[in-house]
């Protein structure tokens, strides 16, 4: 794949030419740099880290320290990705002045866009992020940060609901986000927002019809043994990981490692 980094304009060209957006989240350094060789388009640094390596419970529990480091290895690692890092929950609600503040931490990690959950609620505060110059991708439909307020993880937008989340899009795109992921909402209504909006829209558990799709890595991979129902595996990472410990306690309790081949001084 080309080296060259994807950029906000590029994404834009993409939607035009129906050619679909692929994006991963990464949390570190070494999966970004993997991910990015293998020309994944965006890389997420998502809340998601909370539950899907820090073993919180929820995307709730993580802070700004956490997603900043993340975002800055995964700057690091990357050579090509357009990166996007979440606001985690706590850090844009308050006021415009503190949502600008942690975009801007995110920004200097490493981001080149920050993302938030929210659409007509949060419009004014995209557009002050934008206006600061930064990039945002917005988050309607299902939004983990507000699961205690949805009830829990359910779709968004069945039947005179869908009202809703097209308003909720049509909302970020006029506050000047440069691209929305649709979570949860049913497909229909994925391809209608998607044939209306200018900007691109990511699916996750949307359908077939959005311009790209996200999943987050753990769970593409198989990294643990559950996965939301939208979620196709696409190679058992975590079982050959644990093979590969497995292999390795064996033999070093054997003693067949390290061996004649494997010595620093041979």
């Amino acid at each position: 794949m080309a080296t060259k980094r994807v950029r906000a304009h590029h994404l834009a060209k993409m939607k035009q030419a129906g050619q679909p957006i692929t994006m991963l989240t990464s949390y570190d350094a070494l999966t970004a740099r993997i991910f990015d060789e293998a020309g994944t388009d965006m890389l997420l640094i998502g809340d998601s880290h909370a539950n899907a390596t820090l073993g919180y419970d929820s995307t709730i529990s993580i802070g700004m320290p956490e997603m900043t480091v993340a975002t800055g290895a995964v700057a690091r690692g990357a050579k090509r990705a357009f990166i996007v890092a979440d606001l985690p929950f706590g850090s844009y609600e308050s006021s415009t002045a503190e949502a600008i503040s942690n975009a801007v931490k995110l920004i200097k990690a490493g981001a080149n866009a920050v993302k938030l959950e929210g659409g007509i609620r949060m419009a004014s505060t995209i557009r002050a992020i934008v206006d600061a110059g930064i990039n945002v991708v917005a988050h309607v439909g299902y939004t983990p940060q507000s699961e205690n307020a949805l009830g829990g993880p359910r779709v968004q937008g069945r039947g005179s609901a869908s009202d809703v989340v097209k308003e909720d899009a049509r909302a970020v795109q006029e506050a000047g986000a440069i691209a929305v992921v649709l979570e949860m909402v049913p497909a229909p209504v994925a391809k209608e927002i998607t044939d209306e909006l200018v900007i691109p829209t990511i699916g996750i558990g949307a359908g077939e019809d959005t311009d790209g799709q996200v999943l987050v890595w753990t769970d593409m991979a198989a990294m643990t043994d559950w996965q939301p129902s939208f979620v196709k595996v696409f190679g058992q990472v975590g079982k050959a990981l644990k093979d590969a410990a497995t292999a390795y306690n064996e033999a070093v309790r054997s003693r067949s490692f390290p061996d004649s081949d494997h010595r620093f001084d041979k």
